[in-house]
């Protein structure tokens, strides 16, 4: 007869848990030793916290104008200057964050949503299926971005949705066409063809193995794709066809105020420089994250 047991064994963890907590324990090193990247969380988080805090923090209302203090420099009462039509610059420029990160953020979240599902399902399912949404990526990337979007904003007109509608149909494919790629390298891992073999339905399949070993490089374009688009609303609002004249945002304030540059060039310069700022932020976040990357890549290799 066997002895009693006296003694509780040891609490088991799943291999899987354990593989996260280490993981996770991975990204928090690489994050400290990357002061720059910290930086620009940091940073990050200071924008985003000003931009949806620019009804309390902006001296003045956007709109308001007044011309008897129409193109001036800095000042006590308007640290950044005013426009051509006296309208505060820092107040504008604090306003123009809300707009300017709303696009890029929904737009973003737009395409990387439809990207992701469409490449997903593209190479998980193969044949007639990847075929048909193959070619349908490869349409929307035959035409250069700029030119879908301003053709589709001359069709539908201007307007913050108009603009976030036209710049993620411009955007989409590209996220498909590298989730699909990402899909493609671990659909036939063992633990696929285990959740395929347990009759695991294909939509956890999906939601559960592929996507979480795949989105990596997909966040990493949609970090470096945020300024992009940034750039891409600031260009087509300084042509005239993207943000109402009403509405403050960067892009806008630079084409409004390009024929006042030499008397008053603060209302290019202002604006200007915080389109650089934002847009160099997100790339050292995109590429942080893209080191962050490489380097687990290189500590999971089999010795």
């Amino acid at each position: 007869m066997s002895e009693p047991l006296t003694t509780i064994p040891p609490v088991w963890k799943p291999k899987a848990e354990q593989t996260a907590e280490t993981s996770s324990g991975r990204w928090r090193r690489e994050i400290r030793r990357r002061p720059g990247f910290q930086i620009g969380l940091v940073l990050l988080g200071l924008l985003v916290a000003a931009a949806i805090c620019a009804p309390l923090i902006a001296p003045y209302n956007p709109g308001t104008t007044n011309l008897k203090e129409k193109n001036q420099g800095p000042s006590s009462a308007h640290p950044w200057g005013t426009d051509y039509l006296g309208r505060d610059l820092f107040s504008r420029t604090l306003y123009g964050a809300q707009t300017s990160l709303l696009i890029a953020f929904m737009t973003v979240g737009i395409a990387f949503a439809v990207g992701t599902t469409v490449g997903c399902m593209a190479a998980y399912y193969g044949g007639i299926v990847d075929e048909g949404l193959s070619r349908c990526v490869d349409l929307f990337l035959a035409f250069p971005g700029i030119i879908f979007s301003l053709a589709l904003l001359g069709l539908i007109g201007a307007g913050v949705l108009n603009m976030v509608l036209a710049l993620a149909l411009s955007q989409w494919a590209t996220y498909a066409r590298l989730m699909r790629g990402q899909v493609l390298s671990v659909k036939n891992m063992d633990y696929v063809l285990s959740a395929r073999t347990g009759g695991l339905p294909d939509r956890l399949i999906m939601v559960r193995h592929l996507v979480p070993n795949a989105i990596m490089p997909v966040l990493i374009l949609a970090t470096l794709d945020i300024g992009h688009v940034i750039l891409a609303t600031a260009g087509l609002s300084f042509l005239g066809l993207g943000i109402p004249p009403g509405i403050p945002e960067w892009g806008a304030m630079i084409g409004a105020g390009k024929e006042f540059i030499r008397m008053a060039p603060l209302n290019v310069i202002v604006p200007g420089l915080a389109i650089t700022g934002v847009v160099l932020l997100f790339n050292i976040l995109g590429e942080g994250l893209r080191e962050i990357l490489d380097t687990r890549e290189e500590q999971v290799i089999p010795l």
